[in-house]
C-alpha cells in the first residue's frame, strides 16, 4: 500500500522532497550530517556507471538514426553554433557582475610571484580529443574522447550500410539496456539528493560561507541572469515556446544538477526531461552527452570571468579592457571544453588566470567553496542543454510541441516503477 503510494507521486516532487528534507537534515544535525554522504556517494557511483557505456551507444544510436549526412551537419553546426554563442554571452555576463560588485571588499593580500600558464594550442586540443586506445578512453571515463569516436563508428556504420546492418542492431539494443538501466538507478535519486544536500549543508554551513558571501552571491546572481534571460529568451522568442513551461519540465534535472555539481550525473535525468518536453530520442541522444562535454556555461563562461575579478580585487591588481577581453575569450573557449565532472572548473580557471597574469595561489581561497558555487554552475549548464535540445530541436523538426505542453513530467521515473 505504502509502495503504491509513493509510485503515484511525482518524481520532480520526490526529487524536491528529497532536496529540502536534506537542508533541514543538514541544518539540524549539523557537522553529524555529513554521516549521510554516503547516501549520495552512492547515488553517484551508480548512475556514473552508466555514463560511458550509455554515451558510446546513445550517440552511435542517434547518428545512425539522423541518416542523412546533410541532416547530420547541419544538426551538429547549428548545436555548436548555440553552444558558442551561450558560452560568449555567459562570459559577458559574468564580467558584467563581477565589475559591479566589490568582492574583495577589506581583503587585501600581498601579490606573490605570479606563474605564467602555457594555453594549449589548437592542434594539441584537436590531438586530445581523439582517442589513441578507445577502449583505454572508455575505461578511464574520458568522455570528449568517447564522443568523438561513437560519432566516428555511427558516421562509418552509415557509409557501410546494409553490411553493418548486425553492428547496428547491436548498438540499438545495447542502447534499450543502457535505458533501462537508467530507469532503474534513476529511483535512487530522491535518496541521493537527500544525502547530497544534507552532506553540503553539515558540511558547510552559513557561518563558514560568510567571509566569500558577496564572490557567491555574484556567480549565482550572473546564473540566474543567464538562466532566466538568455535560456528562457532563447526558448521564448526563437523556439516561440512557453518558458514557464520549459524551467517546469526542467525542474527535476536541474534539482539533481544542483545536488550532484556533475553534468554527466544528472545526464540520465536531463535525457528525460528533454523527452517530456518532446524532443526526439535520437536527436536529446546526439546534443545532451555532446552538451555535458562542451556546453559548458556556468564552468566555463561565468565562473572563470567572476573568478578573475575577485582574485584581482583581493590582490589589489587593476584590470583593464585588454584584460577583459582575454577574459571573455578564454572563457567562452573554456566553456566548450571543460569536462562535465564536479570540480574541473577549478582546472580551468588556472588557465584564465595564466592568461592575465594574475596569482594562481588567490584559488585557494574559493577553493573551500567550490562545491557550493559548483551546484549553480552545474544547474546552469543541464539547463543549457536542455534549452538547445529544444531550441535545435524545434527548428528541425526533432521537436513535438504537442507534447511540450502536455503535463507529464511527472512520468520520468513513474512510466517504469
Amino acid at each position: 500500500m505504502i509502495i503504491q503510494t509513493l509510485n503515484k507521486i511525482p518524481f520532480w516532487q520526490k526529487v524536491l522532497a528529497g532536496f529540502a528534507l536534506g537542508i533541514l537534515t543538514g541544518v539540524m544535525l549539523g557537522e553529524s550530517a555529513t554521516a549521510l554522504k554516503p547516501l549520495g556517494d552512492l547515488f553517484i557511483a551508480a548512475i556514473k556507471m552508466l555514463v560511458a557505456p550509455l554515451v558510446l551507444c546513445a550517440i552511435v544510436v542517434s547518428i545512425t538514426s539522423l541518416g542523412s549526412s546533410s541532416n547530420l551537419k547541419r544538426l551538429s553546426f547549428k548545436t555548436l553554433a548555440l553552444f558558442m554563442l551561450t558560452g560568449t554571452l555567459a562570459s559577458l555576463i559574468g564580467l558584467a557582475v563581477g565589475s559591479s560588485f566589490d568582492m574583495g571588499g577589506s581583503m587585501q593580500l600581498a601579490s606573490s610571484e605570479v606563474r605564467e600558464r602555457v594555453v594549449p594550442g589548437f592542434a594539441q586540443v584537436l590531438l586530445d580529443m581523439i582517442p589513441v586506445n578507445p577502449f583505454a578512453s572508455l575505461t578511464d571515463g574520458k568522455v570528449l574522447q568517447i564522443i568523438v569516436f561513437a560519432a566516428l563508428v555511427g558516421i562509418a556504420i552509415n557509409a557501410v550500410g546494409e553490411k553493418a546492418e548486425p553492428l547496428k542492431k547491436v548498438f540499438d539494443a545495447g542502447a534499450e539496456v543502457m535505458f533501462q538501466l537508467t530507469r532503474m538507478v534513476l529511483k535512487l535519486t530522491p535518496i541521493g539528493v537527500f544525502g547530497l544536500m544534507a552532506w553540503v549543508v553539515g558540511e558547510y554551513g552559513l557561518s563558514t560561507l560568510l567571509p566569500l558571501g558577496k564572490f557567491i552571491i555574484a556567480i549565482y546572481i550572473a546564473a540566474l541572469i543567464h538562466i532566466l534571460f538568455v535560456y528562457g529568451g532563447l526558448v521564448k522568442f526563437a523556439a516561440r515556446l512557453s518558458p514557464l513551461q520549459f524551467f517546469r519540465k526542467a525542474m527535476p534535472a536541474q534539482l539533481v544538477a544542483f545536488s550532484t555539481a556533475s553534468s554527466f550525473g544528472t545526464l540520465p535525468v536531463t535525457t528525460k526531461c528533454a523527452e517530456s518536453m518532446g524532443v526526439s530520442k535520437r536527436y536529446s541522444a546526439f546534443v545532451l552527452p555532446m552538451g555535458a562535454t562542451m556546453n559548458m556555461d556556468g564552468c566555463g563562461g561565468i565562473y572563470p570571468a567572476i573568478a578573475a575579478i575577485f582574485i584581482a580585487q583581493i590582490y589589489g591588481i587593476p584590470l583593464d579592457m585588454t584584460d577583459y577581453m582575454l577574459i571573455a575569450v578564454t572563457a567562452t573557449v573554456a566553456s566548450v571544453g571543460t569536462a562535465g565532472v564536479p570540480g574541473s572548473a577549478m582546472v580551468m580557471l588556472t588557465v584564465t588566470l595564466g592568461v592575465i597574469g594574475l596569482p594562481l595561489e588567490g584559488i585557494a581561497f574559493i577553493a573551500a567553496i567550490d562545491r557550493v558555487i559548483d551546484m549553480i554552475r552545474t544547474c546552469t549548464n543541464v539547463t543549457g542543454d536542455m534549452m538547445t535540445a529544444v531550441v535545435v530541436g524545434n527548428s528541425e523538426g526533432e521537436l513535438d510541441r504537442e507534447r511540450f505542453y502536455k503535463a507529464e513530467e511527472d512520468k520520468i521515473v513513474a512510466e517504469n516503477a
